[in-house]
């Protein structure tokens, strides 16, 4: 372990103590630039060991949205069941969900970087097999369960090791730098995807597993174990506290946030099949697409949402429901590439904002229990992924539309959730 780093892990107030006046009392000058040469070694340490952190939560989640423009041309081109997109999508969600504890347990037993490197090499694997055997249905479905497995286990590795190496007051940061990562890898996922799709189908899969080795290599020489570990932030399958909670109004908006992403999940699966349909839409085509509305997406986050006055997120839900609403029609009005495109920009625009103020209210009214509320936010997203493509694209190869016009009256219906939670005056908030 270099010296940088076990510096760091020091308690910096006692050691400063120490050397102080060792130093000064020789000559000040030199023991001031001798501090600040430690300083900014630590300083360098931590920049390099978030910086490769950040590299695997985007690299994650590349491999997560890469998939989406290419996984419907794989299965109309091999002239198999439209509901496989479904099932493929499915089971990656699965195996990460239900095995998110043991990881936790794991990853405390062995180390964070030891999980790190496992994760890198199972997922750049699951790649390689699914650019292998892409003509191969039953080989394609263990690639997927592989990919869950772990990327589950760098989820847990990497909030493990930000949780060592930080202090309470810096941990929000970093976590939301690694916010930041997920989200990027989410926008360009998809616009990889179809440019390369657009040469290969393969090609895709290919170079993201060349990525996830290179950082494996990399990650091997730079990362190091943190010297004192805390408990990971194991991901329960239902969160610890999670009954009493749920005797409260909070309730009303993890159903909200469920429906949230059930209706994401549905539009991530059927998207590309219902305008393969409807205009031959291409893989670099959806790409593109993807890309712009992640943009919109960022936009949202960014820009619009912390604009938002405390109080008045109910409003902006229920408008963004209206919104997401709209965006479903305006899918089966899909007539060019052009109408394509703003109907997935404001579905996007509606379910961004819903997304991020459902988890800011739900926070709020946890009544500081934010562990829990953030545990029981994150089951309902992953029920939303598991049910959502599957659902969807068994109601697309019913009739092509009818997906759209279920989720537009979902997302209207789901505004009665937002009422009935406004009117309980069951609530664990602060006053």
């Amino acid at each position: 372990m270099s010296n940088c780093f076990i510096f760091y892990l020091l308690n910096c107030s006692t050691l400063f103590k120490l050397s102080i006046p060792y130093c000064c009392n020789r000559k000040n000058k030199k023991g001031r630039i001798y501090i600040l040469k430690y300083r900014m070694k630590a300083g360098n340490c931590m920049k390099k060991a978030i910086l490769l952190l950040m590299s695997v939560q985007f690299l994650v989640y590349l491999g997560f949205g890469i998939i989406i423009p290419v996984l419907p041309e794989v299965i109309v081109q091999q002239n198999w069941h439209d509901l496989h997109v479904g099932g493929l999508l499915t089971v990656y969600s699965l195996a990460s969900f239900f095995t998110a504890p043991f990881w936790g347990m794991l990853s405390d037993k062995v180390g964070r970087k030891q999980l790190i490197l496992t994760g890198l090499i199972g997922f750049s694997l699951s790649f390689v097999i699914f650019s292998l055997f892409i003509d191969n249905l039953a080989i394609l479905y263990v690639s997927r369960i592989i990919g869950g497995l772990f990327s589950g286990a760098l989820y847990t590795a990497v909030t493990g090791f930000i949780a060592d190496m930080s202090s309470e007051e810096d941990r929000n940061k970093y976590m939301g730098f690694m916010g930041m990562s997920i989200g990027l890898g989410f926008i360009f996922g998809p616009a990889i995807g179809g440019m390369l799709g657009h040469y290969s189908l393969q090609l895709p899969f290919t170079a993201s597993a060349a990525l996830i080795a290179l950082l494996f290599i990399y990650a091997s020489f730079v990362l190091k174990e943190p010297k004192k570990r805390k408990d990971s932030n194991k991901r329960a399958i239902v969160p610890k506290g999670a009954a009493t909670m749920l005797q409260y109004r909070v309730r009303y908006l993890f159903m909200f946030s469920f429906l949230v992403t059930f209706m994401l999940a549905g539009v991530e699966a059927t998207f590309q099949l219902f305008q393969i349909e409807k205009i031959h839409i291409t893989p670099l085509q959806i790409g593109y697409l993807f890309m712009f509305s992640g943009f919109v997406d960022a936009a949202i986050q960014g820009g619009v949402v912390r604009r938002i006055k405390n109080g008045s997120e109910t409003t902006w839900l229920i408008g963004a429901q209206i919104v997401t609403a709209i965006g479903m029609l305006l899918f089966t009005l899909t007539a060019n590439l052009f109408i394509a495109g703003l109907a997935l920009c404001v579905f996007t625009a509606g379910n961004a904002l819903a997304r991020t103020c459902v988890v800011s209210l739900s926070s709020k009214e946890s009544g500081g229990q934010y562990g829990t509320a953030a545990g029981l936010s994150y089951s309902m997203d992953n029920l939303g992924r598991i049910l959502g493509p599957l659902f969807f694209t068994w109601l697309f190869t019913l009739q092509a539309s009818l997906g759209y016009y279920i989720s537009a009256a979902i997302a209207i219906l789901s505004i009665s959730l937002i009422y009935i939670y406004k009117a309980s005056r069951k609530s664990l908030r602060h006053p």
